[in-house]
């Protein structure tokens, strides 16, 4: 018997019904949906192009109207990186120009048709840009709190939505931070608490698998901070996984800065708990999450892929991310991590060359104009 999907926390295993918004469980724990059965081939709308094609695997009946601006459907690209013929999964080619609006256009599409009106998101930068578009184009109030480092040219384009922008000293934790406080006071649909958006992500390993002809790719680097692309590829290969789409799940490797990781380093330590860890500045400030809230969850899912949690230096990645520029790509430096670590998997046997490897590129470079500028001398 198919029950309807439901709140789950998977730490106690309680649920509550969907008819009520909410953003984590009564003792304060960040929450997931009870499984969901997935789609087959048939049940894609081809007619759409945008995310909402796979609406049929989503946690949502057709009386929930969408919030879409097109997200979705992003280009995947041949390119020779590190030896490897590899494919760049461009998730840049969306309305704000992250990965962040697949997440968005669901997330807040199920809360508008909860009856939530207004919303509260903390962010450095790219969710906050894609929780401002989206709830602008779905006629709702947004708040965004970020940390006063944040590349001006994403600021701006929150504030360009119309949002209310809120500058927080200090770091993207103490940003966290402020944001849970506020909660009290307006609803909070955090990127990172809220398990819509993670079946808003999760819509990447529907793509990806019909990008590739309904097979799973063998690997998939993903830039990881809190992890909502990662738990993404777990829940919809998952999904494909049960109901029989796929033979088997693709290895998933979440790729941190060394600077700043939490869930690479409890992956070295076979913990699913935080374990001491470098805590200092980088370019890639999309993955500075110090205290990733679903750190047990995005660990669980490496694990269950075969995949790993690795690190990459500054250097590297600022090595990644030209050399990227000079194949024509132009990506922020929090995904040019990707890249990085593709060069070391390989170079170290992890990945091999004949395996069909996924880098997903979340961001554009015109977000961190002024940091790549800085990068290159030019004071911008």
């Amino acid at each position: 018997m198919n029950h309807p999907p439901s709140y789950l926390d998977p730490r106690s295993g309680r649920i509550w019904p969907l008819d009520h918004a909410r953003w984590r469980g009564d003792d304060g724990a960040p929450l997931m949906l009870t499984d969901l059965p997935g789609l087959a081939r048939a049940d894609i709308d081809q007619a759409t192009r945008s995310l909402w094609r796979y609406r049929a695997a989503l946690p949502f009946g057709p009386e929930v109207a969408p919030i879409t601006m097109g997200e979705g459907c992003t280009p995947l690209i041949p390119r020779r990186i590190g030896g490897a013929e590899v494919h760049l999964k461009l998730e840049w080619f969306a309305p704000t120009g992250s990965f962040k609006d697949r997440g968005a256009s669901v997330m807040l599409s199920g809360l508008r048709a909860q009856g939530v009106t207004a919303v509260l998101e903390d962010s450095s930068g790219n969710g906050g840009a894609a929780i401002a578009a989206y709830a602008a184009a779905g006629g709702m109030a947004a708040t965004i709190m970020v940390p006063a480092s944040t590349s001006p040219a994403k600021i701006v384009q929150m504030k360009a939505a119309g949002a209310a922008i809120e500058l927080v000293p200090g770091t993207r934790q103490d940003c966290a931070d402020a944001a849970l406080a506020k909660a009290e006071t307006v609803f909070y649909a955090s990127h990172n608490w809220h398990p819509f958006f993670l079946h808003g992500t999760k819509t990447l390993a529907y793509e990806l698998w019909e990008d590739l002809g309904f097979r799973a790719p063998d690997n998939v680097i993903i830039p990881c901070g809190a992890g909502s692309n990662v738990l993404g590829c777990d829940l919809g290969f998952g999904e494909l996984l049960r109901a029989g789409g796929i033979a088997r799940l693709p290895r998933l490797f979440a790729v941190q800065p060394a600077n700043v990781g939490p869930i690479a380093a409890a992956f070295a330590a076979g913990s699913d708990t935080p374990v001491p860890c470098t805590i200092a500045p980088t370019i890639a400030e999309g993955t500075a999450i110090a205290q990733p809230i679903r750190l047990a969850e995005v660990l669980g899912a490496i694990r269950r892929s075969g995949g790993a949690a690795v690190t990459v230096t500054e250097a590297e990645i600022e090595a990644a991310l030209f050399s990227l520029a000079r194949s024509g790509i132009y990506v922020e430096p929090t995904c040019a991590t990707a890249a990085a670590a593709l060069a070391n998997l390989i170079a170290d046997g992890t990945i091999r060359p004949g395996e069909t490897t996924i880098l997903v590129l979340t961001g554009t470079g015109l977000k961190a104009t002024a940091r790549i500028g800085a990068l290159m001398g030019m004071e911008i």
